[in-house]
């Protein structure tokens, strides 16, 4: 019985022994399969792209401060709400800036008439110093003829001392007019009432405050959402204070930092995948190389490096790389600043210099004209007050 079972059991455990080796080989082979279809993968397709997750979106963030000062009575806007250019945000009270457009107005008045005045006695004292020069003109003749008839005895000695004592007191005269003659048209000299470098300080001093008076309604420079409101009502602000930030959603970008050793193929131009964790993997952003920054974060840091002291340690630095978004997708799909993302440069495709980045400014998002016209108006306030104050001096006068 165990002579006939013994052959049986060499032959399945020979059988096992082949299934074993089999398996084996199938596992190897599956296995450099697998290496030969990575490798290839990792030679023809992952060596074209590079990727980072250390990207965020970027954007534009206006802070919105005070040009002047004056107490908060009116705020008409919240953090998320949405406002357009020219739109007024938050009101000052006012009362301050209109008794300083009150002053600056007397003071521009006060000027015209001190320079229109400094006019009309420069006339007089031109009219004063004519009668006197004619004065001292005929006491001049008269010492030379009185000197020519002496020997004859036609006039006294007296007679010549006193005219000489009068000629040099007119001379006198004629001298001090002159100075004060001098002292204003100097003041006036190749100028008008309208343009008196006296006159043109009591100008720009009304303007200042007119500008003011203006801005105490404080508008948006731009459309976008409101955020980070920090103001509240009835609080004091002056030129400088925080109010809230304004966040134009319809330009922002992605700012991704590679390493220094993946950025020898990167050009601009060139496309890029993006993924932001707000949408997940599945919304795919197709976006393009726009520049390389022009130097690492560390060297625009606070404290730049300088390897030349203490002990070196080699870091390998990242490099901002700019990446433009495609404006219907951010339509589709806004983003906002801040937000982490994913982003993956095909270096294979064609592109441009690094010395030539498409980095462009757009003209609609680094540009407002809301404060243009805030002096509208203050023109003709200053032509009807100069004119005004001439016309009353030359009534009087």
């Amino acid at each position: 019985m165990s002579n006939t079972n013994k052959p049986l059991r060499h032959f399945g455990f020979q059988q096992r022994h082949q299934h074993r080796a089999y398996r084996l080989l199938l596992v190897t082979a599956v296995a450099l399969l697998v290496g030969l279809i990575y490798l290839f993968y990792a030679w023809s397709f992952s060596s074209r792209f590079i990727v980072t997750n250390d990207a965020y979106v970027s954007g534009n963030l206006a802070p919105l401060k005070a040009q002047t000062s004056g107490t908060v009575v009116d705020i008409r806007v919240d953090n998320t709400q949405y406002v357009h250019q020219g739109e007024v945000l938050i009101r000052l009270d006012g009362l301050q800036a209109q008794v300083a457009l009150e002053r600056a107005k007397a003071n521009l008045a006060d000027s015209v008439r001190q320079i229109e005045t400094l006019f009309s006695q420069a006339d007089m004292l031109r009219q004063k110093m004519a009668t006197k020069e004619a004065i001292l003109n005929r006491s001049q003749r008269d010492l030379i003829r009185y000197r020519s008839v002496a020997n004859d005895g036609a006039v006294s000695a007296q007679q010549i001392e006193n005219t000489e004592f009068n000629v040099r007191e007119q001379e006198a005269d004629v001298r001090q007019i002159r100075a004060e003659l001098g002292g204003a048209v100097a003041l006036i000299q190749n100028t008008s009432p309208a343009d008196n470098p006296k006159v043109l300080q009591a100008v720009a001093a009304l303007k200042q405050a007119y500008l003011d008076q203006a801005r105490q309604q404080i508008v948006a420079p731009m459309s976008g959402f409101v955020a980070k409101r920090s103001i509240q009502i009835g609080e004091q602000v002056r030129p400088e204070t925080p109010l809230l930030v304004i966040v134009p959603l319809d330009y922002v970008w992605v700012e991704a930092n590679f390493l220094e050793n993946e950025l020898a193929d990167v050009q601009p131009g060139q496309s890029v995948e993006i993924t932001v964790d707000l949408y997940g993997s599945n919304m795919i952003y197709q976006g393009v190389v726009l520049g390389l920054g022009a130097g690492t974060g560390s060297v625009f840091g606070l404290l730049p490096p300088d390897n030349a002291t203490g002990n070196y340690i080699h870091i390998v630095e990242r490099v901002p790389v700019r990446i433009g978004l495609r404006s219907e997708e951010l339509q589709a799909h806004p983003l906002r600043p801040g937000l982490s993302a994913v982003a993956r440069i095909d270096t294979s495709s064609s592109g441009h210099s690094v010395l030539e980045p498409l980095t462009t400014t757009p003209t609609l998002a680094y540009k407002t004209e809301v404060y243009d016209h805030q002096l509208d108006g203050s023109d003709a306030l200053i032509a009807k007050i100069i004119e005004q104050n001439r016309r009353l001096i030359k009534i009087g006068g």
